[in-house]
């Protein structure tokens, strides 16, 4: 089946790119970067996608020549006071950066974790000034430019973005906090998160990703790198709630050492369209990964994952867990897959993709699947897909709850098994009240 596409660039050519790198203010070594990927990124786009992760997105409506990378932003700081955000103001954090339309607007890190060598804010400016800690890790070992155009795209182009390093054996107690957000109508945002903890060290990151115009359109191409080193621990929060006129299109890759354990969450709320491509790499002997998934999907929605499981060393265990609703006319996509190296034995990779439609025209596609190289491993996976009981509804409504709650009540007790394995109590409030918001529109 063939990939409906369009190879328009008319917004992102040689003379756009060459005026976007002549206003950024950059060592040789990052702009040499960058050039690589753009040679590259002109190269793909002769090229087609992968049908397999791609030919269930309908990309013929993608204009990249309607947005526009945000080069002049002398208004950001005072519109940060208008952003509205699912956590930024409910919980106390060991640090936060707020980045806009591409841009750092501010960012602060306790003075006692700055003092353990933590590094915390605008990725431009620390990869600058700590290029000997950063640059091994950047676009190196997780996201790899040259996976397809979107990757090399993003190479070229990003804007900024997060950066979390953790020396080693350095534990940080509380959560730190990342927003990134769109505001002006049809801005283009490419913004990077790298988060690297040294071996032995943990943290906690809770990152954001919103709408400060409810109406406004724009494009999120975004990367995140999760490099977690030996015996190290990481929990990594992603809510994804920009508006309804957003394309978000984003890859996203975890490493994880010897007996280190990754947690990575994901909750997909917003966007018009949306596709991830999510990797978690179990590296070295011991490695652990869960990944919790939670999405909602309503009128046109279309949100989309491809996710993969690779197991490179013995004794490792993925276990990746997605639950989605969708309502009214949108689309849910998720296409998983565990990987298993020869010299992987002892594998354990578990996956499973559960779908709850809200309605007759809401759809869910899931395609697990597994290829295994090794012959001693527990490899499982499964997915489900139904509608709402009616005889659900009616036994609560019978007992005095109105439809609305009837629904809430199922769908809260449908994410439930994710809502358990998140240890974070803000993370599993601000996921409740979006599913309450979420179910309470077009009523």
């Amino acid at each position: 089946m063939a990939v409906t596409e369009t190879p328009s660039t008319t917004g992102f050519n040689v003379s756009t790119f060459e005026a976007f790198l002549a206003g950024r203010n950059e060592p040789d070594w990052i702009q040499t970067q960058r050039r690589e990927a753009f040679a590259h990124y002109e190269r793909m786009l002769a090229e087609s996608l992968d049908p397999e992760e791609y030919k269930r997105l309908d990309l013929r409506t993608f204009r990249p020549e309607q947005y526009a990378l945000q080069l002049h932003q002398d208004g950001a700081e005072s519109q940060k006071s208008g952003l509205s955000t699912l956590m930024q103001d409910r919980g106390e954090f060991g640090g936060s950066v707020v980045h806009q339309d591409g841009r750092c607007v501010s960012s602060n890190l306790s003075d006692e974790l700055a003092a353990k060598g933590v590094l915390f804010g605008d990725l431009s400016t620390l990869l600058a000034e700590h290029r000997d800690k950063l640059e091994p890790y950047f676009l190196t070992r997780a996201v790899d430019p040259q996976t397809d155009r979107f990757s090399a795209w993003h190479a070229a182009f990003w804007t900024g973005g997060t950066v979390l390093f953790v020396p080693r054996n350095v534990e940080i107690a509380p959560p730190l906090y990342s927003l990134i957000s769109l505001s002006t109508d049809g801005a283009a945002d490419f913004s990077h998160t790298l988060v690297i903890l040294e071996d032995g060290a943990s943290a906690t990151l809770l990152e954001e990703t919103a709408s400060t115009n409810p109406t406004a359109a724009g494009l999120h191409m975004g990367a995140v790198e999760l490099i977690v080193g030996q015996e190290a621990k990481l929990r990594y929060v992603q809510l994804q709630n920009w508006n309804s006129s957003v394309k978000h299109i984003a890859h996203q890759s975890g490493r994880v050492a010897r007996d280190a354990m990754l947690q990575w969450t994901v909750g997909a709320l917003g966007s018009r369209m949306s596709h991830i491509h999510q990797g978690v790499h179990l590296d070295g002997r011991g490695a652990d990964a869960q990944v919790n998934g939670v999405t909602f999907a309503t009128d046109r929605q279309l949100l989309s994952y491809y996710t993969q499981q690779t197991h490179h060393q013995p004794d490792t265990r993925s276990d990746l867990l997605y639950k989605e609703v969708c309502r009214d006319k949108s689309r849910v996509v998720w296409r998983g897959m565990i990987k298993v190296d020869p010299d992987a034995q002892k594998t354990d990779g578990y996956q499973r993709n559960d779908a709850l439609m809200l309605s007759r025209d809401a759809r869910a596609d899931a395609i697990p699947g597994l290829e295994i190289e090794a012959d001693d491993v527990r490899c499982t996976h499964g997915a489900t897909a139904g509608r709402v009981d009616d005889e659900q509804m009616f036994y609560a409504m019978c007992r005095g709850l109105s439809e609305y709650e009837a629904m809430h009540m199922i769908v809260e007790g449908f994410f439930a098994e994710v809502y358990d394995r998140i240890p974070v109590e803000l993370v599993r409030e601000t996921l409740s009240q979006v599913v309450e918001r979420k179910l309470g529109i077009g009523d």
